[in-house]
């Protein structure tokens, strides 16, 4: 190995990791999706067992869809929340079942970390349907903060940890249809398994814990 003038002798070049994405960069990427077991929700006699199976995992992928508004003034509630398990993704259609007590069990429960982004507007959100006392909610923009990247949005945080990136063009969709497509069902599960895999990698890669 070639050492300059200024290199002490043993010492190696080092590239520091990449702390952010291009827009570009991220478009050359791979396109992924969640591939595992999607379990959709609609009628609260089937939470107990939704709850049965988060309580056997430490974290969970957490993530929001709400029926986009076009009218100034016209707001509406929380209609799906997505939870992430490794290979299962629940989809709960909360403008069907409410926000009964087996899911504020989870949102208070210390022991499971939920891990998302822009958290703090979905539980905003979810408490204007039924009061509840968040904890062990995690940013994933914070913790990305706190690993010394530059990068914030779940798309650039999957780009540049996981090497794939997401597509967002059902977000703006009718979270309300009576039948949710295809395309709706892929993207909402992708974005909470996502969650769940970015908190792995940043807990495992830069935070050592």
């Amino acid at each position: 190995m070639h050492l300059s003038k200024d290199e002490p002798h043993g010492a190696r070049s080092h590239h520091s990791p990449k702390t952010n994405i291009t827009a570009d960069e991220l478009n050359l990427l791979p396109l992924k999706a969640f591939s595992g077991k999607v379990s959709v929700i609609t009628e609260s006699t089937r939470l107990s067992g939704v709850l049965r199976e988060i309580e056997r995992h430490d974290v969970v992928g957490f993530d929001t869809e709400t029926r986009p508004s076009f009218k100034r003034g016209q707001i509406y509630n929380v209609a799906l929340l997505q939870l992430a398990i490794p290979n299962k993704v629940f989809l709960i259609r909360m403008h069907q079942t409410g926000l009964p007590e087996e899911i504020i069990s989870i949102f208070q429960n210390d022991d499971i970390i939920k891990a998302g982004v822009a958290i703090r507007d979905d539980i905003k959100a979810l408490q204007k349907i039924n009061r509840f006392q968040p904890a062990s909610f995690i940013e994933l923009s914070a913790m990305a903060r706190a690993s010394g990247l530059q990068v914030e949005s779940v798309k650039k945080l999957a780009g540049l940890l996981l090497g794939f990136r997401i597509s967002k063009s059902a977000q703006t969709s009718n979270w309300e249809a009576p039948t949710l497509t295809e395309k709706q069902l892929e993207y909402a599960a992708t974005d909470a398994w996502v969650c769940l895999e970015i908190y792995r990698h940043l807990k495992h890669k830069y935070l050592h814990v």
